[in-house]
């Protein structure tokens, strides 16, 4: 399954009016961006289209949105009155090559490169405007992690695939496996169609305070100090039965235990579940009492939490529980049990997920 994730384009005008206005043209400028526009009529993505008029990426990034937005007015430049920009279009593609090869940048250090490069000054103001019109992102830096693929996208694409072709070999299975044990239990029935979920462990504490609310007086709140050492093991069912435990470990004992909960609440079919390379997940002893089960483990890349939804599901339980105060360990642990049965009620965190990666063609 492949996906095409070219910026999509409005076709406001058919390709014979743009060859038109293209023969009629004088000005280089707007000779270019027709250009540029006929390129993507051919096909090309929109840095294809730039560069073959000699253009940025970033310039054609603002030049396909000027279009999407405003049609040929929007695209054409202003030959009219009014004030120039202080940097032509030239300058701005050097600028981004240039914050290019030295980001990350502040502000601040922005408007002296200018200043010095260019010998002009922007307000403070105007500055994040001119910026993202540029195409710059103003956030906080996330670290990326150093044992995470390239492209984790594809693999987990291919991944999901493969567990979907369903061939006579068990598919949790690797060479070098114990050859016993690999069959599936007598009590398993896994032809009534595929369940799809996503597994994963958490640790919640009931003192967490994740959200803003409103206060009259001085805004804390006296809340007992209690403390779980427990983890939260949670099943997030896209169309079937989530689950959530609480288990003393994250041994491979314990995690098959939750496997063994997940089969009883999704009975009659089988089980696709994505879940991270924890020791205990990859281990022969849960590969294999998950084969057992009818259950197909789709590992993610390594270092690509933010492609397990399930991920959502526990930031937005923390954030839901967070004004509630317990009593106590076990308050709280039928506080999370009560919560996430209401959260994981939603499909809506795996939504994206669902339409990036599966094909509904082989999917039951």
């Amino acid at each position: 399954m492949t996906k095409d994730r070219r910026k999509e384009i409005i076709y406001h005008l058919p390709e014979e009016k743009i060859d038109e206005l293209l023969c009629e043209a004088k000005d280089d400028r707007r000779k270019e961006r027709l250009g540029f526009l006929k390129n993507l009529y051919y096909g090309d993505s929109v840095a294809e289209a730039a560069d073959r008029e000699g253009r940025s990426a970033a310039t054609g990034g603002r030049w396909a949105e000027a279009w999407n937005k405003g049609g040929l007015e929007g695209l054409m430049p202003n030959f009219g009155g009014g004030r120039p920009p202080k940097l032509d279009e030239d300058e701005q593609d050097v600028l981004v090559e240039m914050l290019r090869d030295g980001q990350p940048w502040k502000s601040q250090e922005i408007r002296h490169l200018i200043k010095d490069e260019f010998g002009v000054t922007y307000h403070p103001d105007y500055l994040g405007k001119f910026l993202r019109d540029l195409g710059l992102s103003y956030a906080k830096p996330r670290p990326k992690r150093p044992w995470q693929p390239e492209n984790p996208e594809e693999i987990l694409e291919e991944r999901v695939d493969d567990a979907l072709d369903e061939d006579e070999q068990p598919h949790n299975k690797r060479e070098g496996d114990d050859e016993e044990g690999w069959v599936v239990d007598d009590d398993v029935c896994t032809d009534g169609g595929t369940v799809l979920g996503f597994f994963d462990a958490s640790h919640p504490q009931p003192y967490d305070n994740s959200r803003r609310v409103w206060y009259v007086d001085d805004p804390h709140v006296e809340r007992p100090l209690v403390k779980t050492e427990d983890s939260a093991v949670g099943f997030y069912a896209v169309n079937g039965g989530s689950v959530v435990q609480w288990k003393e470990t994250e041994e491979k004992e314990r995690i098959c235990e939750v496997l063994e909960t997940v089969r009883e609440q999704n009975p009659g079919k089988r089980i696709l579940l994505v879940l991270d390379k924890h020791g205990s997940h990859i281990c022969e002893y849960t590969r294999k009492r998950a084969h057992q089960l009818g259950i197909d483990l789709v590992f993610l890349p390594s270092g690509s939490p933010h492609l397990n939804p399930i991920e959502q599901v526990w930031k937005y339980l923390k954030w839901t529980m967070a004004p509630i105060i317990v009593e106590n360990e076990d308050e709280f642990h039928e506080l999370v049990k009560d919560v996430y049965d209401q959260v994981t009620q939603r499909v809506s965190f795996a939504k994206s997920w669902c339409e990036k990666f599966l094909d509904f063609q082989k999917f039951p």
